[in-house]
């Protein structure tokens, strides 16, 4: 047996291992991806609301609105789930693969923030309610203030910059060669 044929054979703990994180995983991406529809569907149930309803209009388009952007922030968690984790094997750098989760997650969710502040803004100014637009310019400074911190955690972890860190000594001394 050669040193070469030592290393390629893997413990059966860490097959066991990879096992249950796919597994996991597809189990999460699913369930996700599930609750994605559901909320898509009621999005379209509340949507086909306002072709129906002799009244009011726009709080049926407001719920479809937000359900849709809800369903849409869970379906890039499940993709997310699924790129990341299913059927990938870890011999990939940590931190690019944080860096781009995080990025995914968080630029979904601000993109959410800013819908829901623009909804909320364009519903109160049409129900004549001025005196809480306050709330919807606070969503959307949030999500201002947010997308900053990702700017700053994506320059703070740049692996260019980030080369001699000692963290990134710890990594390379833990991953196989």
């Amino acid at each position: 047996m050669t040193h070469d044929s030592v290393l390629e054979q893997k413990p059966s703990g860490i097959d066991l291992f990879e096992a249950v994180r796919n597994a996991m995983a597809l189990l999460f991406t699913v369930m996700f991806l599930t609750f994605a529809a559901y909320l898509t569907a009621l999005a379209g149930l509340k949507f086909l609301e306002v072709f129906s309803s002799q009244g009011e209009t726009v709080e049926p388009l407001v719920k479809a609105i937000n359900l849709g952007i809800i369903g849409l922030a869970i379906f890039e968690l499940a993709v997310s789930i699924h790129k990341e984790y299913v059927g990938r094997h870890h011999h990939e750098d940590f931190f690019i693969l944080l860096r781009r989760g995080v990025a995914r997650f968080v630029g979904v969710v601000c993109i959410a923030l800013v819908m829901e502040g623009l909804i909320m803004a364009i519903k109160y100014s049409q129900l004549d309610l001025a005196g809480n637009l306050n709330y919807a310019v606070a969503i959307v400074i949030s999500a201002a203030v947010l997308l900053a911190a990702l700017g700053l955690f994506l320059k703070l972890s740049d692996p260019t910059t980030q080369a001699a860190s000692p963290a990134r000594a710890f990594e390379r001394a833990l991953t196989p060669q």
